[in-house]
């Protein structure tokens, strides 16, 4: 491979995921610059919204990425983020529904899984569950900024789908108007007219719980107790659990015994004992009277009694305490105590938080163990990605899912999952597996007993980690460049797979050179660069042998490559990268914990490599055409403009980044025999014979414009060559012929978008020029001339349309911001102005279109 191709490790993305990679800059000044809070603040309350109006379950906000080439997950609500990790970042060219949306700048409603076949395959195969789905661009100031989604369970009442898009469309509005406050407190934007610019994000999402119905809130009572004399003291919400009034309690112990239930009463003279004896009550449950029900029976509440003694003034034992309404939580866990199936708690991005003691004995795990974790973390036998499937299926189709499982005793065990917006409830329970059962296949609804087998198998659950070949076959479509191919990967892998750290190799004179690196320690593969392909190395070893090497252990590693140097990794896979046969390179994946590889997993990352090499070989390819291609679009443009009295003129172009990267954009500075020619213009098309086509034509105009003929003929005769060459493609143009002693110039614009003049005092306009059709539609086309006058002091800007127009956005705007960026740029140097004016175009990676701009000051003064 060319060193033309190799991406150097310096030039890897700050927000490319690896271990330790920390926030990216742009998420520093987002989370930490702006005294009016997080980005994500502007965004909550408006996704929040939309997610009731449509009676949703979920809510997602992308934004644009600081590069613009990538939509980054900003706000989850109600669904988890471990979900949805291999969508954290999309690209923008992307197959996908909210690329799409952004792209476009249109809403778009997919009420259920058929719908979203018909538009968006690949994207089904890769989240092949029963939901609905929304999805809306948002704008500032015009320009897309990121994407609005609501998901919506396909098997509730079917929702209106102008009740969609009108909610949509409300929370739009609201987020641009929070996100355009936002963007003017940001530092150095105070009162700036293009808000848009500093809306990015690339940091993790950021979860935003929906609202939770309204709960019976617990009542907790603080009271003293006075263990010598059997006096009781309370705060009112004591004295109200106890149903008495502060005027009407005396404080005796007689009268606290009147308030509890006969068939408690030895509860709380127990407890009594136990503060003596121990110095602390854990939890003494009785009764105490309540108001009397519409039936006029008497009814008892349960509470608890929790405290510890203290010694008060003159040696008296004092407990202090709590009183608290245990009508609820736990006796709502008491009650699950008593049940013969297991059940736990998962929260909303999918740890436990519950497990009762009969799920722990069939799960052969105590609660502690459990708490915090995913299931499929602990329990090594769930790892299956089969298993992580139907918990996906579950919470994206807000349905009930069940499966059956094997422990590793051999035991079948049913689970039931009940998903909700705020978690999940599972129920696991010891059954007899009929003839035929898989683990991981699903089962129907069991007996009233919950031990008896189920009746049938239904449907085998879906692949969990193979789908993630499909979503890589599908991004990979979108890279044209090496590097392009080495960022897609990383992005996919990193996260489809849970792994921390990737390195990526290529053959080059039968040595191994590194491409791209992320999450490892700085300097660290430094000595394996250029290792030979004899070298005791796994990832030599992987290539040569044309075997994926897997080590689940660090232990599993030494004892394969005693001498080798380790990383701070505990798993790692070394995948061969094979292209029709041909060795091209090899992948290394790291894990910080040890990792156990199934079958599916072993497969899905084999597969990986190798679609990995097809398209790394086809960028290499790619690459290696693109220098040749450039470098001829860069011999048909001017290495130089000509010096002239009066004026000073300067250009630009940036080749667009899509495609060959070429185009047919030109400009041109041009001696005449009345004065200078300013031309810029733009064959449409990205191929070598757009800037083949580009070449004829400027010298077309150069020799008509050096003969001495007025604008409007160049124009005219240009026009009828194009035609004449029957190229089947058109182009526009903007001529300005100005004579630099006077000032006075005669323009002719051919479909071209208006020159921008600046005057003296700095008022900027837009020249709205008469023009004609574009150059090679018609051959007789008239193009009218307009006489204009320069002031001294004044700058002429021309442009093509690579400047001005972005996805989703409109040319109106596009023009409006360079206007207000010229208008408000003051300078001593008119190549500081142009690299100025084309700023935000050069950082912008993903540019769909070439960019060229001419400059012109005339009878300039520095510091104007």
């Amino acid at each position: 491979m060319d060193d033309a191709a190799a991406v150097p490790r310096g030039e890897r993305p700050a927000d490319v995921p690896g271990r330790g990679a920390g926030e990216s800059a742009g998420a520093d000044e987002l989370r930490t610059a702006h005294p009016a809070g997080r980005i994500e603040d502007a965004l909550a309350e408006p996704v929040v919204a939309a997610v009731q109006d449509i009676d949703g379950y979920g809510g997602l906000v992308y934004l644009r990425s600081r590069d613009r080439r990538s939509l980054v997950l900003c706000v989850v609500a109600g669904v988890p983020r471990s979900l949805l990790m291999t969508w954290w970042r999309v690209p923008v060219g992307g197959a996908l529904p909210m690329s799409e949306a952004y792209r476009r700048g249109e809403s778009m409603w997919l009420p259920d899984e058929r719908a979203m076949m018909l538009r968006f395959p690949q994207f089904t195969a890769a989240l092949p569950y029963s939901f609905g789905s929304a999805f809306h661009p948002v704008h500032v100031d015009g320009e897309p900024v990121g994407v609005l989604s609501v998901l919506r369970s396909a098997a509730r009442e079917p929702v209106d789908e102008q009740t969609v898009r009108a909610a949509l469309r409300d929370a739009g509005r609201d987020m641009e108007e929070r996100l355009t406050a936002f963007a003017r407190r940001m530092p150095g934007r105070e009162g700036a007219d293009a808000v848009a610019y500093g809306i990015d994000y690339d940091d993790q999402p950021v979860s935003v719980r929906l609202p939770t119905p309204p709960a019976r809130a617990v009542s907790v009572g603080m009271v003293e107790w006075d263990l010598d004399s059997d006096r009781w003291s309370g705060d009112d919400d004591a004295l109200s659990l106890l149903g008495v009034g502060r005027e009407e309690f005396g404080g005796t112990m007689a009268e606290v015994e009147g308030r509890v239930s006969p068939e408690d009463l030895y509860e709380l003279r127990a407890a009594r004992r136990e503060a003596a004896d121990t110095g602390q009550i854990r939890g003494r449950h009785f009764r105490v009277l309540d108001e009397a029900g519409e039936d006029g029976r008497i009814r008892y509440r349960p509470v608890e009694l929790w405290g510890h003694v203290v010694r008060a003034e003159g040696a008296a034992r004092l407990l202090v305490g709590a009183l608290v309404d245990a009508a609820g939580g736990v006796t709502a866990a008491e009650a699950s105590e008593r049940l013969p199936d297991g059940v736990f708690s998962l929260d909303q991005d999918g740890r436990i938080v519950y497990a009762n003691l009969r799920c722990q004995e069939l799960l052969g795990c105590d609660l502690e163990h459990m708490l915090g974790h995913y299931p499929w973390d602990v329990l090594a036998w769930l790892r299956d990605p089969a298993y992580e499937d139907r918990y996906r299926a579950a919470m994206l189709s807000q349905e009930p899912v069940s499966y059956l499982v094997q422990d590793p005793d051999g035991v079948w065990l049913g689970f039931v999952l009940y998903p909700g917006v705020h978690g999940l409830t599972g129920r696991v329970f010891r059954t007899s597996a009929p003839a035929g059962a898989e683990p991981g296949r699903s089962l129907a609804p069991t007996g009233g007993d919950g031990t008896a087998a189920p009746s049938e198998l239904v449907a085998t659950a879906r692949a969990g980690a193979l789908y993630h070949v499909v979503q890589m076959a599908s991004v990979l479509t979108e890279a044209v460049t090496v590097r392009d191919v080495c960022l897609a990967v990383a992005e996919q892998l990193l996260p489809a797979f849970g792994a921390q750290e990737i390195a990526l190799y290529t053959i080059r004179d039968n040595r191994m050179h590194l491409l791209w690196e992320s999450g490892y320690p700085e300097h660290f593969l430094d000595s394996f660069e250029g290792v030979p392909l004899n070298a005791n190395l796994p990832g030599v070893h992987a290539l040569t042998t044309r075997l994926p090497l897997f080590f689940e252990s660090p232990e599993a590693l030494v004892n394969a490559y005693p001498q080798l140097l380790l990383d701070p990794m505990s798993a790692w896979a070394f995948l061969p990268l094979i292209a029709s046969g041909h060795p091209v390179g090899s992948c290394i994946l790291g894990w910080t914990a040890p990792h156990r590889f199934t079958p599916e997993e072993r497969t899905a990352l084999t597969a990986l490599g190798g679609l990995t090499a097809q398209a790394l070989e086809r960028a290499r390819l790619y690459d290696a055409e693109s220098a040749v291609a450039r470098g001829l679009q860069e011999g048909l443009l001017p290495h130089r403009l000509p010096a002239i009295d009066r004026m000073l003129t300067t250009g630009r172009y940036l080749p667009g980044t899509q495609g060959m990267a070429i185009g047919g954009d030109w400009y041109d500075v041009i001696r005449t025999g009345r004065g200078v020619a300013l031309v810029i213009g733009d064959v449409e098309g990205h191929s070598v014979g757009a800037a083949a086509v580009m070449g004829q034509l400027r010298s077309a105009v150069h020799a008509f414009a050096a003969s001495g003929r007025p604008p409007q003929e160049v124009i005219t005769h240009t026009n009828r060559l194009l035609v004449e060459l029957e190229t089947d493609v058109f182009a526009t143009c903007c001529y300005i012929e100005l004579d630099p002693a006077t000032g006075r110039a005669l323009a002719v614009r051919a479909g071209h978008p208006p020159p921008l003049l600046r005057h003296p005092d700095g008022h900027t306009e837009s020249l709205d020029l008469p023009g004609g059709v574009l150059l090679g539609v018609l051959p007789e086309a008239v193009y009218p001339v307009t006489a204009l006058t320069l002031a001294p002091g004044s700058v002429l800007a021309l442009y093509t349309d690579g400047l001005v127009e972005t996805p989703g956005g409109d040319i109106e705007t596009g023009i409006g911001m360079i206007r207000r960026c010229l208008a408000r740029s003051r300078t001593d140097s008119v190549e500081e102005l142009a690299d100025r004016l084309i700023r935000t175009a050069r950082r912008t990676e993903d540019r769909p279109d070439d960019v060229a701009l001419l400059l012109t000051a005339y009878d300039w003064r520095p510091g104007r």
